[in-house]
């Protein structure tokens, strides 16, 4: 068999993982898609927190949980949620783990254990400066992991409604 035969041959094999991949990335986005709007937070279907982001504009809670990662989470995780040697890509964790997932393992950090390496993740539900936040990251990470939001400073963004000002000053204490 030739070369240019047996390419073929394996190119047609992958062709419906390709479209299984490409269902699977409608899914998570059409899934994503904000259809509910409450002080300048936006839901989607199932009541969870999300993401809007147009013509390159970012909602305030997308923008702030982009702040929030980087002053607290992209030491271990890396930049944009893309991983380093010792902590996951959370841009790739969060296409496989719901809300109340994320809530958890933040808040209660996590210890994973096998092939002689151990992972923690340490919990982070008495630091004010994520806890207040854990939305916003939500959002964003969200954002990272349905290719919304792409790596970088977001450009633009929509100016923080005042219930995120009230959200702020009473979980911070101020």
């Amino acid at each position: 068999m030739s070369v240019r035969i047996a390419i073929s041959v394996l190119a047609l094999g992958l062709l419906p993982l390709a479209s299984s991949n490409l269902a699977q990335a409608e899914d998570s986005a059409e899934k994503a898609k904000a259809v509910k709007e409450e002080g300048g937070k936006y839901f989607d279907a199932d009541g969870n927190p999300t993401f809007k982001i147009e013509n390159g504009n970012v909602d305030w809670y997308t923008f702030s949980g982009y702040r929030r990662y980087h002053s607290d989470c992209h030491v271990c995780h890396g930049q944009d949620g893309t991983g380093s040697s010792y902590a996951p890509a959370l841009a790739n964790s969060l296409k496989n783990i719901d809300y109340p997932t994320f809530l958890s393992i933040v808040a209660q950090g996590r210890k994973n254990v096998g092939s002689g390496k151990e992972n923690v993740m340490p919990a982070f539900g008495d630091n004010k400066n994520v806890y207040c936040y854990l939305d916003d990251l939500y959002v964003y990470l969200r954002a990272r992991a349905d290719g919304a939001a792409p790596r970088g400073r977001p450009p633009k963004h929509e100016d923080k409604a005042q219930a995120a000002k009230d959200a702020e000053a009473s979980c911070m204490g101020g």
